[in-house]
């Protein structure tokens, strides 16, 4: 027998012993199964705080004297970051980018058609992939509008009727629904519980049941040892994701916009970057109950909190978003929404897929090298 042939029966010999195991451990089956239906229902209305600062592209075409302290009303609010550019253009590949969450575009007749019929339309452009967002967005600009037209009407600058009309148009989540926004972010906080809150418990369970010393005695290598705990739980993960998608489809009918091949191939990089923080966790700590406290520290609640997914982390303390950065599910909950609402966006999606799979090199590489240090 050769060297593969050997290492695929032993592999295979330990994943089969794996899934028997989970097999018979109900928990794993109603994390992976019922849990995806129990919060895709729980989140399919949520509630999210509202935004400040939020950043947006001004396209002022007129230059006049009335344009301007409507653009100067926006930098004004402490509702709106405002950037002005130069072209609608520019501001549209900003919104694509997720630079900014919209744009008010004012015409180059605005002043005149103010001053001859007494009223002149601006449109802004909203990203709808927030529902509740965008309707603040829209409500904190007719609030701004409001305010520049009411000091013009008191300085005798602009007749008592008419005034500017806001044309205001939602991209990405034309429906309005905040469920297309909850329900693709919620994908991630279920791959986090199946792979971190599972895989941390998977070696200390081993130690507390005294099974590891009789695996240890096996012919079984690290890195076969690592793959066969890690391959179970992927499948599992991977069950749960597709299984929140299809609820998500057919449920509550969010859209897909994106490639369904770039998001299985995506959630295998978050899946992994889980599993390895679980692993992680679970080389560090014999003990099942001290295991899965610290998952729930380390994986679960930052996940929630931390990910983007009920929380606008633009309106957070820079401290808080500096800390998110180092959490795996805030770049998933991003890939999810942009896949789902907004579709294949390179520049969303490839820079928070490069921090995904370093962040899975990373946790593997130290699970790995604490279990070794272990089992010495």
């Amino acid at each position: 027998m050769t060297t593969a042939e050997a290492t695929r029966m032993r592999l295979r010999g330990f994943v089969r012993k794996e899934f028997l195991q989970i097999l018979r451990d109900p928990s794993s089956i109603l994390l992976a199964i019922v849990m995806p239906v129990v919060l895709l229902f729980l989140f399919g209305y949520g509630v999210t705080l509202n935004p400040t600062r939020v950043p947006i592209a001004v396209v002022a075409a007129d230059h006049s004297d009335f344009a301007d302290d409507l653009v100067a009303r926006f930098a004004l609010s402490p509702y709106f970051d405002p950037v002005v550019v130069s072209s609608p253009q520019r501001a549209q590949r900003l919104l694509d980018d997720g630079e900014v969450d919209g744009f008010v575009q004012i015409r180059e007749n605005f002043s005149s058609d103010l001053l001859r019929q007494g009223y002149s339309p601006v449109q802004i452009i909203v990203n709808g992939v927030d529902a509740n967002r965008a309707r603040l967005i829209q409500g904190y600009a007719r609030g701004a509008i409001q305010r520049w037209s009411a000091v013009r009407q008191s300085r005798g600058e602009q007749p008592a009727t008419g005034g500017v009309r806001l044309q205001a148009h939602i991209r990405f989540n034309e429906a309005n629904e905040s469920r297309n926004f909850l329900v693709p972010g919620l994908i991630a906080l279920i791959m986090t519980l199946i792979g971190t809150l599972l895989t941390a418990l998977v070696i200390a369970r081993e130690w507390e049941r005294g099974t590891m010393e009789a695996i240890l005695v096996t012919p079984l290598r690290l890195h076969e040892l690592l793959l066969g705990k890690i391959f179970p739980y992927y499948v599992l993960g991977m069950l749960g994701m597709l299984f929140a998608v299809a609820g998500g489809r057919w449920i509550f009918h969010v859209p897909l916009r994106g490639s369904l091949v770039l998001l299985v191939l995506l959630s295998s990089l978050f899946l992994l970057a889980s599993l390895g923080l679980g692993l992680v966790i679970s080389a560090a700590t014999r003990v099942q109950f001290i295991a899965a406290q610290i998952s729930i520290v380390a994986g679960f609640l930052p996940a929630f909190f931390l990910s983007g997914l009920l929380f606008d982390l633009e309106s957070t303390p820079w401290v808080i978003q500096v800390v998110s950065h180092v959490i795996p599910a805030r770049y998933f909950v991003e890939i999810s929404h942009t896949l789902f609402l907004a579709g294949n966006i390179g520049s969303v999606l490839w820079p928070a897929s490069l921090a995904l799979a370093l962040m899975a090199l990373v946790f593997l590489g130290v699970a790995r090298r604490k279990l070794s240090k272990r089992l010495e």
